[in-house]
This record gives structure tokens, sequence and C-alpha cells, in this order.
């Protein structure tokens, strides 16, 4: 196999493997009654960190044997894989909306990243570092506490996705200038670096994992993997000299390119939306997911039609009593 061949394979893979992670966090997201961000009891959450970790390393060997204007592209892919393997492995189909967004989403983020082109090699100093980390982090802060103003659960969770992304996006461009000045002859010289892009990992996964609560699988997963290299390219772009192929021509198709990126998000977005509250309760119930309150619940004098009684009955009476109103048992 040659190594661009291999390349392909490679990011693929981990494409596979960050869809998985993103399936298994859902399902985490949909069942478990206890934390939000960090379900630190759950087996099956330490398993799509696990699958996580898995996809960056695959990620990293493929672009070590393929360029980076095909690697990053074929990452897109992530949210298109997603979609059939939860309606193969759970049983979640989605919508000809939500697909045509995913679609769209795939195809703008892909032609985004294939037109953005590297420089040489340039690190940030410390000013720079620290600067860069504060207003990451004072982003990622309004985006939260914007998501808990919203009243919508599915607009919530994209707006927690976005500030996962933002911060995996930043956790990205300090690996890079990291990286860059990381030395054997001194290993720990960059122990601050390392210090601040595990925090902002560390926070992207926390954050992405209750953006998945009451909002699906792909709208939130969409924004992660459309803000997260948007913010890496942006800083790319104003930090490290990096810029777009075909000079103008090929800024006007990177605009055109993130306009349709957006585009699907907003597709995806308004695909939950439209989902009726009364289907949300009824599918949380099913799958025995803990509610944040947002589903609708039965409420007294709700009228309830059981259908015609057979036969002459003067004294029957029938009593319904919802969960709701009689309590929990």
């Amino acid at each position: 196999m040659s190594p661009l061949m291999l390349s392909v394979a490679l990011a693929l893979a981990s494409a596979v493997a960050y869809a998985a992670a993103a399936i298994v966090q859902e399902r985490v997201a949909a069942s478990a009654a206890g934390p939000r961000y960090a379900p630190l009891r759950s087996p099956a959450w330490w398993v799509s960190v696990l699958l996580n970790g898995v996809g960056a390393s695959l990620h990293v060997a493929a672009l070590a044997y393929g360029p980076l204007s095909l690697v990053q592209p074929l990452g897109a892919l992530t949210i298109v894989f997603a979609l059939p393997m939860a309606a193969l492995f759970v049983g979640r189909r989605a919508g000809r909306r939500a697909w045509r967004g995913a679609l769209m989403a795939t195809v703008g983020l892909a032609g985004l990243l294939s037109l953005t082109t590297g420089a040489e090699a340039r690190s940030l100093a410390d000013g720079d570092r620290w600067l860069l980390a504060g207003v990451t982090f004072g982003a990622v802060a309004a985006l939260f506490t914007a998501a808990h103003l919203v009243g919508r659960s599915a607009l919530r969770s994209v707006v927690l996705a976005a500030a996962a992304g933002v911060s995996f996006g930043m956790a990205s461009v300090l690996t890079k200038s990291v990286a860059e000045e990381w030395t054997p002859e001194a290993p720990l010289a960059e122990w601050t670096g390392l210090l601040v892009l595990s925090a902002f990992a560390v926070t992207g996964l926390l954050l992405s994992q209750a953006s998945y609560r009451g909002a699906g699988l792909a709208a939130p997963l969409a924004t992660v993997t459309v803000v997260n290299p948007v913010v890496a390219a942006a800083v790319g772009v104003t930090l490290f000299g990096e810029g777009f192929r075909y000079g103008a021509a090929g800024t006007v198709a990177a605009l055109i390119s993130g306009a349709v990126a957006a585009g699907g998000l907003v597709q995806l977005t308004l695909d939950r939306m439209a989902v009726p509250p009364e289907s949300l309760s009824v599918s949380s119930a099913q799958d025995g997911r803990a509610s944040d309150g947002d589903s609708a619940r039965p409420e007294v004098g709700q009228g309830v039609d059981v259908g015609a009684v057979p036969g002459t009955r003067p004294n029957l009476e029938v009593e319904v009593r919802s969960r709701a109103v009689a309590g929990r048992s």
C-alpha cells in the first residue's frame, strides 16, 4: 500500500472512531441520570473517551503519511459516518433535513479545509500564547453562559457544542505551537503550554458530552466538527501566516464553503427544534432517559379517550392517574 493510500485509510478510520465516540456519548447523555458534564461512573463514557483517543491517534498517524490538504477534509466525514452508524447500531434514524444539513456541513467544511494552505513553521511568543488562551477561555465562558440563558434544549446543546469546538480548536493550535518548540534536550520546558492545552482538551470533552443531552446526535456532532477546524484555521491565518489557495478566488471560495457549512448547521438545529415536545417525551420514556424538565408532562384534567365501552355500565368509573400528578412510584 502506498503512503498516500495508507494516509487515506487512517484518516477514514479516524473519522469512524470519532463517529463511534459521538454515538456512545449521545447514548450516555440520553440514558444517564447522573452528571451532565462528567459521568465518571459510566463505563460507556470511558469507552467514548478511549474512542476519541483512538481517533486522535489515527488522525496524527494519517498526517504522518499524507498531506494536510488531504487528511483534514477527510476528517469532516465524521458526521456522515455517524448518521448511518447510529441507525445501524442504536436504531436512531435521521430524517431528510438532518441528512441535508449533515451533507452541507461536511461539503462546506471539506471545501474550506482543502483551500487552506500552510506556511513556514512559526511559534507563538509567550505573551501571544497567554493572550490567546485568555481570549479563548473568555469566549468559552461566554458561550457557556449563553447556553444556560436560552430556553430551547436543542439550541442550548448547539451553543454548548460550539463552546466545545472552540476549546478543541484552541487545543489543536497550542499542540502545534508546543510541538514546534519541544526539544528532546528540554522535554519539560513547555510544561505550561501542555497544561493549558490539556485544560482546553478536557473542557472540550466535558462540554461536548453535555451538548448531547436533549439534542440527539447530528446537530451537536456537526457543530463540534465544523467549529473545531474553523477556529484552528482562523488562528492559523491570523497568527501563523497561513492563507487560502488561489489568491482572491480561493478566499471567495473559502467564504462560500464556510457559508455552506453554516447553513448545514442551521438545518440540523432547525431539524431538532422542529421535533414536537410530545415526541421527545415519548422517546425519553422509551429510552429510559432522565428528563431535564424540557419535556411536556401530563396535566390535571387532561382528557383521555379510552374508546367505546360495550354494553350498559351505569356505575362504571374510570380512574386515570398520571405519574406526574400522583407522584412517582
